[in-house]
């Protein structure tokens, strides 16, 4: 069975799609920079490893055939951990995956990072580096799939989306949950190798739109 590692899996989308996989009987690795944020993951069984974006993280893919991207500086944050973990720490990875010839690598990106000119200015610098980090995954040879999702939200999800944009920016949204799930539908999907999409809250079932 294909072993997928997770960065960013403290994250809350991390977290889903750990659980996801557990939970459908895939093998998963868990990285994650602060164990204490991750007790949950652990008492589930889940095999969790300690890796930081900005320091020498390699052990960590060990074993893996699959790589999610899910990691963040956190909005909070300042434009130089933007650029050491959105932008340097993706490449990293990405050239890793590369090394270990690991045979697929799922960025979760952000809606806007094809263009950052025209996203929001507030979040500017997290869009150039998703938008650089994407270049440099689509460049690299790898087998890859970009999500970008539109503005998160902690409701429940219902398994429909849209890839469209919306025209209005208050639309332009999607639960975290079916984030997760169009992630795990990549996962065990080839055909959306080498495709971008993006995610917003729809009515179309994201198996038959991805």
């Amino acid at each position: 069975m294909k072993k997928t590692l997770i960065i960013g899996a403290s994250g809350k989308i991390g977290k889903m799609i750990t659980a996801l996989l557990h939970d459908n009987n895939h093998s998963v690795a868990a990285m994650v920079r602060n164990m204490n944020k991750v007790q949950e993951l652990v008492s589930l069984g889940i095999n969790v490893v300690e890796g930081n974006l900005e320091e020498n993280f390699e052990s960590a893919f060990s074993g893996c055939e699959r790589v999610v991207f899910s990691a963040g500086s956190g909005a909070g944050t300042s434009a130089d951990k933007t650029l050491l973990i959105d932008l340097w720490g993706a490449c990293r990875a990405i050239d890793i995956v590369k090394e270990n010839n690991i045979c697929h690598f799922i960025m979760v990106s952000s809606r806007g990072a094809d263009n950052p000119d025209k996203g929001p200015i507030a979040i500017k610098p997290y869009l150039i580096a998703k938008h650089f980090a994407d270049n440099y995954l689509i460049a690299s040879g790898l087998n890859y799939t970009i999500l970008r999702p539109g503005r998160l939200l902690d409701e429940r999800g219902t398994g429909l989306i849209r890839t469209t944009r919306p025209i209005s920016p208050e639309e332009q949204v999607i639960s975290r949950e079916d984030t997760a799930k169009a992630i795990y539908h990549c996962l065990t999907n080839n055909k959306t190798i080498g495709k971008i999409y993006e995610l917003y809250k729809g009515d179309i079932p994201l198996s038959t739109i991805i």
